[in-house]
C-alpha cells in the first residue's frame, strides 16, 4: 500500500479519536455526583430564585443529551436543545465555555497555564531524553557488566517510584536549598526582567528534576533493548572488521538504528508525562495545567475541567499523529497493511 494511503489513514484515526475524545469530554464530568450550582453558590443569604438564575445563566438547566418531553409534544428541534449540543455549537466557534468560580472564558483561563506546564514537561522530557538514551547506550554496550547492573537497578528504582512521592523525597532533602514551592517569590513581577525569571528557573528546578527522574527510567530500558538488538546485526560485526572504535561504531551505525523505537516510545511518554504533571503541580504548587485541573477538580468547575481535558487529550493524540508521521519517514519500511 502507498505510503499516502498510511497517511491518510493515520490522520482519518486521529480526528476519529478527537470525536470520541469531545463527546467523552463531555458526559465525563456530568457522571459526577453532587450538584455545580451548590459549589457555586454557597452563601446561604442566596434565595432559590438567585441559584435557579444562576443555573439558567450556565445552561445547567438544559436536559443534559435529549429532551423526551419535547419530542413527545412534537418540537423535534427544541428535543435537541440540550447542553451537549450547546457544547459541541460552542467547541465549534471555538469557545471553551465561562468558568463558573472565576466567571472568565475558560480559553483565557488556560492560555494563562499553558506555558507554565509546557515549559515544566519541555525541560522534564529534554533531560529524560538525554540521560535516557546515554545510559541506555552506556548499559547495552557494557551488557553483563557492573556497570548495567547498577544502571538498570537504579531505573528499575526510579520506574517503580509515584511522581508524587518522588516529589516529596525531594522536597524534603531540598528544603533550605531551593524553593519548594510556587512560581516566583510573593510579590516579584516581570517587570523585574532577569531577576524575575532566574527565580521562575530556580522554582522549576525540583518539579523538572522529579519529572525526569521518573521518566529517564523508561526511556533507559527501551533504549538498552534496541541497542542490543542492533548491536547483534551483522554491519556492527563488519564496523568492527573494519577497525572502526567504540564511538565511531555507536554514533554512526547503533545509534541511528536504535532510536527509531524511541520515536514512538516519546509520544506514547507523553500522557504519562502529562497525567504526571499533574501530581507534580499540586506537590510543588506549580500553577500550570495540572495544577488548575485539580482545582478545578475540588470546585467542580465543569468548564474548566472539560477545557483541561480536551486540551491534554487534543496534545496526546497529536503527538501520536505526529510520531506515526515521523516514523514513516525515518523508516522506509513502514507500511500501512
Amino acid at each position: 500500500m502507498q505510503r499516502s494511503d498510511y497517511l491518510i489513514r493515520r490522520i482519518f484515526f486521529a480526528l476519529a479519536t478527537l470525536v470520541v475524545v469531545i463527546v467523552f469530554n463531555f458526559f465525563l464530568f456530568r457522571i459526577l455526583p453532587g450538584d455545580p450550582i451548590k459549589s457555586i453558590a454557597r452563601s446561604p443569604r442566596l434565595t432559590r430564585e438567585a441559584r435557579e438564575r444562576l443555573r439558567v445563566d450556565f445552561g445547567l438547566d438544559k436536559p443534559v443529551f435529549f429532551d423526551g418531553e419535547r419530542l413527545r409534544e412534537g418540537d423535534v428541534l427544541g428535543a435537541f436543545d440540550t447542553q451537549f449540543t450547546a457544547y459541541v455549537r460552542a467547541l465549534l466557534h471555538g469557545n471553551l465555555g465561562i468558568s463558573y468560580r472565576s466567571r472568565r472564558d475558560v480559553a483565557e483561563v488556560l492560555a494563562e497555564k499553558v506555558w507554565r506546564t509546557v515549559v515544566l514537561v519541555a525541560g522534564a522530557e529534554t533531560l529524560a531524553l538525554l540521560f535516557g538514551v546515554g545510559l541506555g547506550l552506556a548499559s547495552a554496550w557494557r551488557r553483563g557488566t557492573r556497570l548495567e547492573m547498577t544502571i538498570l537497578l537504579l531505573a528499575l528504582i526510579s520506574w517503580g517510584l509515584p511522581n508524587f512521592f518522588l516529589g516529596i523525597i525531594l522536597l524534603l532533602l531540598a528544603r533550605g536549598h531551593l524553593p519548594v514551592g510556587g512560581m516566583v517569590v510573593p510579590g516579584l513581577k516581570p517587570e523585574a526582567g532577569l531577576v524575575y525569571w532566574t527565580d521562575v528557573g530556580r522554582h522549576l528546578i525540583l518539579p523538572t528534576l522529579t519529572m525526569a527522574i521518573v521518566y529517564t527510567s523508561s526511556y533507559i530500558l527501551i533504549m538498552r533493548s534496541s541497542v542490543v538488538e542492533v548491536l547483534s546485526e551483522d554491519y556492527i560485526l563488519t564496523a568492527k572488521a573494519k577497525g572502526l572504535n567504540t564511538f565511531q561504531i555507536l554514533r554512526d551505525h547503533a545509534l541511528k538504528n536504535a532510536m527509531l523505537p524511541m520515536v514512538t516510545m516519546v509520544a506514547l511518554n507523553l500522557a504519562y508525562t502529562v497525567g504526571g504533571a499533574i501530581q507534580v503541580e499540586t506537590v510543588f504548587s506549580w500553577p500550570g495545567i495540572g495544577r488548575l485541573m485539580y482545582d478545578a477538580v475540588q470546585l467542580r468547575d465543569y468548564p474548566v475541567l472539560q477545557g483541561t481535558f480536551l486540551l491534554l487529550a487534543v496534545s496526546v493524540v497529536v503527538a501520536n499523529l505526529v510520531a506515526d508521521l515521523l516514523y514513516s519517514v525515518l523508516d522506509p519500511r513502514v507500511k500501512a497493511e
